[in-house]
């Protein structure tokens, strides 16, 4: 016995062509069980007419022969009134029942068969109810047979028995044609609805096989990227079953893209830890070196207490500076993540003329040798956003700006309303940004070409939290770039209200 976890299930192929065939052939059994008994209809009133018209010779036979009889004194009988007679059908039986007694025979192109006495009780038997009927005798075959009466010369009545067989053989043939028929056709359509089914289904297939050779592609480690497509031919999109291969094909694309910014993420936090484990070494180091030295220089002879000192005091200070570094790398690190979760911003109702103003003035001192400027409209621009941390987006700016130009390069804070949208543009005329880092601007510890270098001993944070703060505004920030022209632009949706005044 075969457990049900064993069975084998169906294919789609399979259940449609059972499907098909069952349905087409329970509509073809129908249409030849109608057309059967439409046709056996036709053919016993057919066979109904015949024996009426057979019936009136055999009575105007009899009558004649009744009229001989009369004459001749000889009695009637079947025998009498069929002998030298033809008829069109292939038998005719005839029995006749008068005064002088009964007798039937059956007359067929191969001779004349007399009817016994059970033969015809039994006849008499199944036309006494009605004029018409149909009987079997044994192996002379089935009749229908119908009843006519006459009177002889005396008055009396002959019941005459007319009877002929039913055409059986063209019914035969005819279901045999049906059969043979209905045998081809659903074999025919079986074949092609088979082929029909398995070309139809073929994007369905290759659908299947593509899936297939994604699935074994190792996805889980390294760079990944899914080539295996469906066939353009399999997936037309204008075809139910193409829309499949279609839509695998889009998923595919979205996979794909999806695991190429992962592997890039991945690439970006190994950048990101080796970068920050660089920043991080360099003043652990400094501190380390500096707490040897000053331990060392206490250990020494007093002879030597005021170089002692000394050396302990500018060893200090340099623990102290590296101390402070580490401190704003570590500060500017956990503010992006707070940035990144969502956090650290406080909305409030922020001037950004104002706020330019301000931060222009801090940046000043920072700079001297370099020419500042500042474009703001006479009318305040107002937005809702977090005036402190907007405030570091303008001084990174700014910084950015300065740290990475010679001396005496021009350098604009401009503030405008566009639209409805409010820009903080800061602008100088340095030798610009080499276009192969300019993508990776904003990245986290991204540096600058070789004409940007930082003097300073920068974290290469500062855009990177630049445009952390400007996005979680709901902004956007950019750079365009070229020798003498470097503009950085930020941009913030202002609210309906706002952007109308």
């Amino acid at each position: 016995m075969t457990s049900l976890g064993l069975t084998r299930p169906l294919t789609l192929q399979t259940r449609l062509l059972c499907a098909v065939i069952g349905f087409v052939s329970l509509i073809l059994i129908i249409v030849a069980v109608i057309t059967s008994a439409t046709l056996g209809r036709a053919l016993e009133g057919k066979l109904q007419e015949q024996v009426k018209t057979t019936a009136a010779q055999t009575t105007y036979l009899t009558a004649a022969q009744a009229e001989s009889s009369a004459d001749s004194g000889e009695p009637i009988t079947a025998q009498t009134v069929l002998a030298g007679q033809h008829f069109p059908s292939s038998a005719v039986l005839l029995a006749i029942a008068s005064a002088d007694g009964a007798s039937g025979v059956v007359a067929t192109a191969d001779g004349t068969t007399v009817l016994t006495d059970t033969q015809l009780i039994a006849i008499d038997r199944a036309v006494q109810s009605s004029g018409s009927a149909s009987i079997r005798l044994g192996d002379l075959g089935a009749f229908r047979v119908t009843v006519t009466q006459v009177a002889d010369a005396r008055g009396n009545e002959i019941a005459i028995v007319t009877g002929l067989p039913p055409d059986d053989r063209t019914l035969a043939q005819l279901l045999t044609v049906i059969t043979l028929a209905t045998l081809g056709g659903l074999i025919l359509l079986a074949l092609t609805t088979a082929v029909t089914i398995r070309f139809s289904l073929a994007p369905l297939r290759a659908v299947a096989r593509t899936a297939t050779r994604v699935a074994n592609q190792p996805l889980d480690r390294g760079a990944v990227t899914i080539t295996e497509r469906v066939p353009a031919t399999e997936a037309d999109p204008r075809t139910e079953i193409g829309i499949v291969g279609a839509s695998l094909n889009t998923l595919l694309d979205h996979v794909n893209d999806s695991l190429a910014s992962r592997q890039q993420n991945e690439e970006r936090m190994r950048r990101f830890v080796a970068d920050a484990s660089h920043e991080l070494r360099t003043p652990l180091a400094s501190i380390r070196g500096y707490s040897e030295l000053s331990l060392r220089a206490l250990q020494t002879e007093t002879p030597g207490a005021a170089r002692t000192t000394e050396d302990t005091r500018m060893a200090l200070e340099r623990i102290q500076a590296q101390s402070l570094r580490m401190t704003r790398l570590v500060e500017d690190l956990l503010l992006l993540a707070r940035l990144d979760e969502g956090q650290e911003l406080v909305h409030g109702t922020v001037d950004l003329t104002q706020l330019a103003l301000e931060g222009l003035a801090d940046a000043r001192p920072t700079g001297p040798n370099h020419s500042w400027s500042i474009d703001v409209p006479e009318e305040p621009v107002i937005m809702p956003g977090d005036a402190g941390r907007l405030h570091q987006v303008v001084a990174n700016l700014l910084a950015n700006a300065r740290t990475h130009t010679p001396e005496g390069t021009e350098i604009t804070l401009g503030v405008a309303r566009e639209g409805d949208e409010a820009l903080i543009r800061v602008h100088d005329n340095g030798p610009g940004i080499d276009p192969h880092v300019r993508e990776e601007l904003f990245a986290r510890f991204a540096r600058g070409d070789d004409s940007r270098t930082r003097q300073t001993g920068g974290t290469g944070l500062g855009l990177a939290i630049a445009k952390a703060i400007v996005e979680g505004h709901r902004g956007t920030i950019t750079v365009e770039s070229a020798p003498g022209d470097t503009t950085f632009t930020a941009r913030f949706p202002l609210p309906a209200r706002s952007a109308a005044a």
